[in-house]
């Protein structure tokens, strides 16, 4: 396949194990994976190695705020930082702190976050994230489960972490704020025999001491990144140096092969959580390359999917998204759409920031495309007929093989302009991660943002980088792309699904080798034990090879259950089939093995089913409408078309519904942070919904 050398064989399956595919790593490690990086040992060294080549170049930056309006970035040269770094990492070594130690750290994403970060690397510690979307009982438990000695901690998530007292006492010794401390809160934790600290306080705590940074090598853990499971308390990921640094070094060799690497004048927006992988990764790069980073003035919560999609919630109404000068690409977003804190201030950032390369999760981008759309249905006639035709002459050329950047002629500049605007004017790539992105968004935006729009796949598991598609390759559109050159990936087949990684059409369950993968589940050599069999991680999600070397990800392993029939259902490609119904925002599909066929609770999309009650006389507010017979008819019909036009089987069709006005939340428990619905816990809370639809429909 094109993009992808074979590196072993396939084999037949035995009674005891499935057959698998062929292991096929990246073309461009044809010749073997990169070559370790000179003096690339550790996280710290990533860092440290930075500050010798760019000491000067800016390295972080927040907006001051001055009489409530914000002002121009601030910077911090790598230089700055690193000397509050190494004043952070005596003042945790004078606690009696030393390598193999515990550091937690909680809020949102800051410079201090990364300094604390940075201190953490350079002397040894782990690395625990506490979660910003967690609520107190998953920050006690991975304080404890973590024997978490430290913790530094955004000022506003102090009284959070108070609710851990006195079960996190038992490790938790001192508290570092990213800022102040009221006396209430001093008071508290020093009740609990604990000290706590303002942040300029606690860079003085170490005086004039000094410390040798101890050795670190390649294999010393350097993070202990929690994931929260469907079910159960959330499982500790080890992460080594050498996973790390090992990403560093093959998205390094593909981005040097795409000709679109990272350098010293790239900027970046951060505003996914670095709690999470995808978006700490992305910092280590930009960090490698000694270029900026720039922080969002919100705060962000994800409390909503959309089938797989993420879904990131800000209370209250804002204009959101994009705007050209005369603000004419603002989107209303109401209070159950798109993100937490101030999103019009994020589209300020941007445009103060002026960032180079923008990650997303797909929520983000299907909420960009939904806004643009909805101004180019309400523009005249001849602004809709110039976008029309810029977008299907830019659209054909690109399907035909030309570059993005080649493909707009004076398009570009006549409309979609404003879109790249606002964007901040100089995104030249969208890297989208953390769930699939719809065909047909990725498609519009690979046309209107005069930018590389690309999927990339990971698990903490995996370091986060595992594939990614290519630019001006079209051929991967709807695809995650082909490993990332440091990897081997083959598939194994899940003969219960019907999915054979020899057949025609290799299909199964996604299984990664390479440096990269996790050092094991913390205290939990059972789970490791599962996931890890002969070097190769089991991912759980089900993958089919594109002739092309791409990779398309179509369902996940565990999701499938049997109906009384005897029919097996693989729910979640089911959702995900669904879940591009313009109709429907997020869907969770039920069935078992006592009932003969499907059901469905679904969040339906506001506007789609307003502006189709008003078009059908009928009135009502959101929250009447989705308890309207006719409005459930209405999606049923829509359901049962669809499920025709992508030839599903009978068994497959939905036959009742309930529509919920309310997003499926972390609230309620019905979601976990990383986005993934909580099956037993829906099936718990709409239990009395999911008995009176079986027994309506008998």
């Amino acid at each position: 396949m094109k993009h992808l050398v074979e590196v072993e064989k396939g084999r037949e399956g035995t009674n005891k194990t499935p057959s698998v595919g062929p292991a096929y790593r990246s073309a461009f490690a044809k010749d073997g994976f990169p070559p370790p990086i000179p003096g690339l040992d550790s996280c710290w060294d990533i860092f440290r190695l930075a500050v010798e080549k760019y000491p000067n170049s800016q390295m972080l930056g927040r907006r001051q705020i001055v009489d409530g309006k914000a002002g121009e970035y601030t910077w911090q040269s790598y230089k700055d930082v690193y000397d509050i770094v190494m004043k952070l990492g005596t003042s945790i070594r004078s606690l009696g702190i030393k390598k193999g130690g515990r550091c937690g750290i909680y809020g949102a994403n800051c410079p201090e976050w990364i300094m604390s970060m940075e201190a953490c690397n350079a002397h040894g510690i782990y690395c625990v994230p506490l979660y910003d979307t967690l609520g107190a009982g998953a920050v006690e438990f991975i304080l404890c489960h973590a024997e978490v000695e430290i913790a530094f901690v955004e000022e506003k998530k102090i009284g959070e972490l108070l609710k851990t007292l006195p079960a996190s006492a038992k490790f938790l010794k001192t508290i570092v704020s990213f800022d102040k401390v009221k006396p209430e809160q001093r008071e508290e934790v020093e009740k609990h025999g604990l000290a706590i600290y303002e942040w300029n306080d606690f860079l003085l705590v170490g005086g004039d001491k000094q410390y040798d940074l101890p050795v670190k090598e390649k294999d010393d853990i350097c993070t202990i990144m929690y994931t929260s499971g469907t079910t159960g308390d959330p499982k500790g990921v080890l992460i080594s140096n050498r996973s790390i640094i090992s990403v560093i070094a093959g998205l390094k060799l593909l981005l040097e092969s795409v000709n679109e690497e990272v350098g010293v004048g790239d900027v970046y927006m951060s505003y996914l959580p670095l709690a999470h992988i995808f978006d700490r990764v992305v910092e280590e790069i930009f960090i490698y390359h000694g270029a900026s980073i720039g922080f969002w003035r919100g705060v962000c919560i994800v409390v909503q999917i959309r089938s797989s999609h993420v879904l990131m919630h800000f209370p209250g109404s804002y204009q959101v998204l994009l705007e050209d000068n005369s603000g004419c690409l603002y989107e209303s977003l109401s209070q159950t759409s798109l993100l937490c804190g101030d999103v019009k201030g994020l589209v300020e950032d941007m445009g103060v920031l002026k960032p180079t390369i923008f990650c997303a999760v797909p929520r983000v981008l299907d909420r960009i495309y939904s806004g643009l759309q909805a101004k180019i249905s309400a523009g005249g006639f001849l602004k809709k007929a110039l976008f029309g035709i810029g977008y299907n002459y830019k659209k054909g050329n690109i399907f035909k093989g030309a570059k993005h950047q080649d493909a707009g002629f004076v398009f570009d500049k006549l409309v979609f302009s404003k879109v790249k605007g606002g964007l901040g004017g100089r995104v030249r790539v969208i890297l989208s991660g953390a769930a699939p992105l719809a065909k047909h968004v990725e498609e519009f935006m690979r046309v209107v943002t005069c930018a590389h729009v690309l999927q990339g796949y990971g698990l903490t598991e995996t370091c986060a980088a595992t594939m990614v598609s290519l630019p001006n390759d079209i051929s991967m559109l709807g695809t995650v792309g082909p490993p990332v050159p440091n990897i081997d990936v083959r598939l194994e087949s899940v003969p219960e699904m019907g999915y054979d990684a020899l057949g025609t059409t290799p299909r199964g369950e996604i299984c990664i080798r390479g440096e990269s993968i996790f050092s094991g589940y913390y205290k939990r050599d059972d789970l490791t034990q599962e996931v890890l069999v002969d070097g190769w991680f089991h991912t759980g999600d089900v993958g089919e090879w594109q002739p092309n070397g791409s990779m398309k990800i179509i369902d996940r392993k565990k999701n499938i259950f049997k109906l009384s029939q005897g029919e097996y259902v693989a729910v979640e490609n089911l959702e995900n089939i669904y879940g591009n119904l313009p109709e429907i925002d997020s869907i969770w599909v039920y069935g078992n093995s006592f009932e003969s066929f499907l059901i469905a609770v679904i969040n339906p999309n506001r506007q789609a089913i307003e502006n189709w009650a008003q078009s059908n006389g009928i009135s009502g507010d959101f929250e009447a409408l989705c308890g309207n017979p006719k409005v459930k008819e209405y999606i049923l019909g829509q359901i049962s078309s669809f499920a025709k036009e992508k030839k599903l089987k009978g068994f497959e069709v939905i036959k009742a519904v309930h529509l919920d006005p309310e997003p499926f939340d972390i609230e309620r428990d019905l979601l976990t942070p990383t986005y993934k619905k909580k099956r037993p816990q829906l099936l718990k809370y709409y239990q009395d919904v999911i008995n009176g639809l079986y027994q309506s429909n008998k």
